[in-house]
């Protein structure tokens, strides 16, 4: 007598221990073939991108399409992914929490660097810290989370003032002026809005002693999902420590660590970050000027 094959339950574990659905993988597989050098596909097209039947793949098709993750392309008749997918992409982000997701990525800048790390947000036209992990070393940046810096002096301040309209950035030099904190603080219009094009251009903002004498910091843009800057992350220290035979070490670890966190946020998702990524390199030919208004 033959035996009847034992019906192996949807939820078994694999010999890996861990609970494996092929119709959910082919789903998945089917909906990660779709990229922005892809973004549609016939049905023959994706079968052979995935050695699948083609019946096989269409069946998945009609089904992900009900479901709304995918649709057909009314220009073409092609597939390519519905709008659900954004709307839970949207979810995604919206449950995202800045801080939460900054800091793991500000731990470790603090530890590669060994300076203070910050966090800041532009707020009523003040660079906001809105997040510190001290270093361990003795000398330290006397700064305080919740307080309100001045943009145009600070790294993080300035890294956030590059990237906004012009209108927006003439209206906060109009409501907070540019006031010098030492003798190297910008406080020519014309100079800080050449620096803003400089910062732009390499990815990076240096407070070279204009806001507190014998501090020098550097600072870097996040992006979040729309490639807007949402935020700046940022190292600081003694110009004992922060040299400017160090500065583009730092930088390089300071773009990193923001780029990391800008992918956590969705960014690489965006075409506006994906043009500015390009620009944000390391200048390792370079020296830091005497003066902040010639970076």
């Amino acid at each position: 007598m033959s035996e009847t094959p034992e019906e192996i339950p949807d939820d078994a574990p694999d010999r890996r221990g861990r609970y494996r659905i092929q119709a959910i993988e082919r789903a998945v597989s089917i909906l990660n073939a779709f990229s922005a050098e892809r973004p549609e596909y016939g049905v023959t097209e994706l079968a052979n991108e995935l050695g699948l039947h083609k019946s096989t793949v269409h069946r998945f098709l009609v089904n992900l399409e009900h479901a709304g993750l995918v649709e057909r392309s009314p220009r073409s008749g092609r597939y390519r992914l519905g709008l659900h997918i954004l709307e839970l992409g949207g979810l995604v982000m919206q449950q995202m929490s800045l801080w939460e997701e900054a800091l793991p990525f500000l731990e470790g800048l603090v530890r590669d660097t060994g300076e203070t790390g910050h966090l800041a947000v532009l707020d009523n036209g003040e660079a906001i810290y809105v997040e510190r992990v001290e270093t361990h070393r003795a000398l330290r940046i006397p700064s305080a989370v919740g307080r309100g810096y001045p943009a145009h002096a600070t790294s993080l301040g300035k890294v956030l003032l590059a990237y906004l309209g012009s209108t927006e950035v003439d209206g906060i030099i109009r409501a907070h002026g540019l006031e010098a904190y030492t003798s190297n603080t910008i406080v020519d219009e014309s100079e800080l809005e050449h620096e803003l094009i400089v910062i732009r251009d390499r990815g990076y903002a240096i407070d070279n002693e204009e806001y507190d004498e014998g501090l020098r910091c550097i600072g870097a843009p996040i992006h979040d999902h729309t490639g807007a800057v949402v935020a700046a992350v940022g190292v600081g220290g003694p110009v004992t420590r922060v040299t400017p035979e160090r500065v583009d070490e730092l930088a390089e670890l300071v773009t990193r660590a923001a780029a990391g966190l800008s992918r956590r946020l969705g960014a690489h998702q965006s075409a506006a970050y994906s043009a500015a990524a390009l620009r944000i390199r390391t200048t390792s030919d370079r020296t830091l000027p005497a003066s902040p208004a010639a970076v």
